[in-house]
């Protein structure tokens, strides 16, 4: 209860945001606080310096100074696809023409992969992109309903809102109307109280007065008697 936030604003019910008064004060509140917020010249300074170069490899670094300094990018080496016959100096070396030999069968080896690996993609490479497009269709049925999920769940959440704001509005304008009943009614008691105050103390002066105006008869009395 202590980490709780007490939201007083209610959308659904609240009115009189459109009044002239209530944009005024709204706009001099900003106002205000554009006069408080002072950024500096350089008001990023507290982050630091940027690390420019905090993910460059060597290889973005040799590709960013070829870029630099305006070279072409090198070409694919495809010496090791090449069939070529041992040099003019080595046509009688025997091991110079193994060496062509078992590279010719490396790449025929080679070209004989290459071609299995076409002829199985050939035979089931439809079906595996089906199977590949199901799959990715399923993954898209199920994020979009997981939207759908998402969107519902907001929408019911707006409405239970809207819902239980109304409902309080309702409450809360009962309240409203009974609290302003009550004030009214003390200040007709005051009121009543101030007035009938005023009368007692009139009341109070004018016994007073009769009382004083009694005891002078009497005095006046007396001193007739007297004499």
């Amino acid at each position: 209860m202590a980490n709780e936030i007490l939201v007083d604003a209610l959308p659904y019910i609240d009115s009189g945001y459109e009044e002239p008064e209530v944009k005024q004060m709204v706009f001099s509140l900003i106002e205000e606080e554009c006069r408080r917020y002072k950024p500096t010249k350089n008001y990023l300074e507290v982050f630091g310096p940027t690390n420019l170069h905090a993910f460059e490899t060597d290889i973005l670094k040799n590709e960013f100074q070829r870029m630099e300094q305006r070279q072409p990018m090198e070409m694919m080496s495809m010496k090791r696809y090449e069939l070529l016959p041992p040099s003019s100096g080595k046509q009688s070396d025997v091991s110079a023409w193994l060496e062509s030999v078992e590279n010719s069968q490396a790449q025929l080896e080679h070209q004989i992969s290459r071609i299995v690996n076409l002829e199985l993609l050939s035979d089931y490479g439809a079906n595996s992109w089906k199977t590949y497009n199901q799959t990715l269709k399923s993954m898209t049925d199920q994020a979009e309903k997981q939207l759908e999920d998402l969107k519902k769940n907001i929408q019911n959440v707006n409405l239970s809102r809207k819902y239980e704001q109304t409902s309080a509005g309702s409450k809360l304008d009962n309240l409203e109307k009974k609290w302003i009943g009550l004030v009214s009614k003390n200040y007709e008691i005051e009121c009543a109280i101030v007035e009938l105050e005023k009368e007692l103390i009139d009341i109070k002066k004018k016994k007073i007065s009769a009382e004083e105006n009694q005891n002078d008869e009497k005095t006046v009395d007396q001193n007739q008697k007297d004499d």
